[in-house]
């Protein structure tokens, strides 16, 4: 039997937003666990409320945005009491964040923003050690010619390079829990493939728990172990990669995997969201 603990706890979350027009509510109840070392997908159209859960976890709600309601817990202990526990426990979660131009300093050369970082987390190393760290930071996640790149600014680079910078800003914090947030959008297939692959190796390498946060089911289904599926704002089902594939227990979870393009799908093979039920219930009528 498995008496490992869970790193992180989400129970019965929910998240609301102060509006003009009221209080809307954008994430209701929302439950699951993250292991240690696990790789954990969560998928879901654009505004199911993916991103929102992992920004408050990690402190970074809207101003306007608040918890409502439920619980987070970070190995055992709870977030959201107390400013100074928060801040040492989030001191072990790193983010990469879904645009890495707009998240570099656009005027300060990436391997001094690299360096910020091992600051703010009180590197003792001097200059010359910092710079190393840093370079070798930028060849773990296989940055070619490191030493030059140090020197680049990010709009020298290209968004596959600086969705790299972003990994390299994370791994340095040496977190126990990674948050990546749609980290492939708007970057090519090939591009898409390598990001997600440097930071599920590169998880497992470090026995890091990942969040991975994408709409895309053929890029969790690849890299994810477990896969928490949402719609406007719950959890809809929940399950090992493997089985949720080849045993969605709900309608929304298989049209998402209907909706997926395939290598062997033609254009007509695709399905819209809920397509197939709503063809049905015309035919009913």
């Amino acid at each position: 039997m498995n008496t490992e603990k869970p790193l992180l706890e989400i129970d019965k979350l929910a998240i609301s937003f102060t509006t003009r027009h009221g209080i809307v509510q954008a994430v209701e109840e929302v439950s699951w666990l993250l292991m240690p070392g696990e790789i954990l997908g969560i998928v879901g159209e654009s505004g199911s409320g993916k991103s929102v859960s992992t920004l408050a976890l990690m402190g970074l709600l809207d101003a306007n945005g608040f918890i409502a309601s439920g619980q987070m817990r970070y190995r055992g202990q709870l977030l959201g009491c107390d400013a100074a526990s928060d801040h040492r426990l989030r001191s072990r979660m790193a983010m990469i964040f879904q645009y890495p131009r707009l998240a570099l300093n656009p005027i300060r050369r990436v391997g001094q923003q690299i360096i910020d970082v091992l600051k703010v987390i009180g590197d003792p190393g001097n200059c010359n050690a910092l710079k190393a760290r840093a370079i070798a930071l930028l060849d773990e996640v296989q940055i070619s010619s490191p030493e030059q790149r140090f020197y680049a600014y990010p709009f020298e680079l290209s968004g596959g390079m600086c969705q790299r910078i972003l990994i390299a800003m994370a791994l340095a914090r040496s977190p126990d829990l990674l948050v990546a947030d749609e980290p492939s959008t708007g970057l090519d297939v090939v591009t898409q493939e390598a990001i997600l692959a440097l930071i599920a190796n590169a998880a497992r390498r470090r026995q890091m728990a990942t969040l991975f946060i994408t709409h895309d089911l053929g890029l969790a289904a690849k890299h994810c172990q477990r896969i928490v599926v949402m719609q406007n704002g719950r959890v809809v089902e929940s399950a090992p990669a493997a089985e949720l594939f080849a045993r969605p227990r709900e309608r929304y979870t298989r049209s998402l995997i209907a909706a997926t393009p395939a290598l062997m799908k033609n254009l007509a093979e695709l399905r819209a969201v809920y397509a197939e039920e709503e063809a049905s219930m015309e035919q009913t009528r």
